[in-house]
């Protein structure tokens, strides 16, 4: 029943912790006011921008850190909170897939983990979706579906789909993504099929901006940024 907050404007890991009727905030990791791109735990550790996480089962966090185009885990050791960049080089854009800092991402966001501890990221710039995959005490990133440097709204299977800056990320029990893409105004699924992902979209229309309730492509986003599912598989 713990919240974790990515406070994007302090550059920092926030926890709010239910302590009977309160709730009670205390910062995990990075400083207030002071951005950068420092490993270490607790307030010795610097973030720039964070903008979503997500927690795995055991506890870790994994946050997207926008400006510094990386994918950083945030692991309680003790009392501590210590902070490591798993993937991405602070500073260095693009969109390069390979280990660790060999990677490179181009504005993350979205961030969500899966039951396998597999971290998927919506890489908003690049237009693509990416997973980051823990091989040992390396971590793997690939790129599943969209291709870099490619706008658009095309359903279909891996670097054939395109998204549009896609922000929001989540992922159900069956490892089925969901993708807030911002830019094209819509709800897409990504999904596993074999070693391929196909992506569809499931509601709104894309150019469209509005704020309609219906079914399917009649309905209608404006700007959309988190996604969320449920057990039963419900989106919102």
């Amino acid at each position: 029943g713990n919240v974790y907050v990515a406070d994007t404007g302090n550059n920092t890991i926030r926890e709010v912790t239910p302590v009977g009727t309160n709730w009670v905030v205390t910062t995990l990791a990075g400083l207030a006011g002071s951005a950068g791109s420092a490993d270490g735990t607790n307030s010795a550790a610097r973030f720039n921008y964070p903008v979503h996480l997500a927690v795995d089962s055991a506890g870790n966090l994994y946050v997207a850190d926008y400006y510094n185009d990386t994918i950083r885990k945030v692991m309680q050791v003790g009392t501590n909170w210590v902070v490591t960049t798993i993937a991405g080089f602070a500073g260095i854009a693009g969109s390069a897939d390979g280990t660790g800092s060999a990677a490179r991402f181009n504005g993350p966001e979205g961030v969500a983990v899966d039951t396998n501890g597999n971290v998927y990221v919506a890489d908003q710039v690049n237009c693509t979706i990416r997973k980051v995959t823990p091989v040992g005490t390396n971590w793997v990133v690939t790129t599943l579906a969209g291709l870099a440097g490619s706008i658009g709204s095309v359903d279909g299977t891996n670097r054939a789909a395109r998204f549009a800056y896609p922000v929001g990320m989540a992922v159900d029990m069956a490892g089925n993504l969901y993708v807030a893409d911002n830019g094209d105004y819509t709800i897409r699924q990504v999904t596993p099929v074999g070693t391929n992902w196909v992506v569809t979209t499931l509601a709104g229309l894309a150019g469209y901006i509005a704020e309609i309730d219906g079914t399917g492509s009649a309905a209608r986003f404006n700007s959309q940024f988190g996604v969320a599912v449920d057990t039963a598989g419900n989106v919102y």
